[in-house]
């Protein structure tokens, strides 16, 4: 009769490799503490490098992104303070034709 499979999340994945490479348990511990084979947690480790670049290249581009929300942040409020400013523009000219019509200028 054939075992059922586990299947394991991503996080509890991270968590295994995380005690084998950096806390340094025995990897005997690890597959008698959670059934299963060195093989596993070895294809795992593959798995985890093979796609390292990739975590590095997403990083780089989400600062890259949030920089570039902050400038296109920063171009609205500037077209929105020049846009402010021509309209105070106008009607401080219109005021002033106003002022020198009724002779007070």
């Amino acid at each position: 009769m054939k075992k059922p499979r586990r299947r394991f999340g991503t996080d509890q994945k991270a968590t295994i490799l995380k005690r084998y490479l950096v806390d340094k348990v025995p990897i005997s511990d690890l597959c008698d503490e959670y059934g299963i084979k060195p093989n596993q947690i070895y294809a795992w480790q593959q798995v985890l490098f093979d796609h390292a670049e990739s975590a590095f290249q997403q990083a780089g581009s989400r600062a890259a992104s949030k920089l570039s929300a902050q400038e296109e942040k920063i171009a609205r409020l500037e077209a929105k303070l020049q846009q402010k400013n021509e309209v105070i523009s106008e009607l401080m000219e219109e005021n002033v034709r106003s002022k020198k019509a009724n002779g007070e200028l």
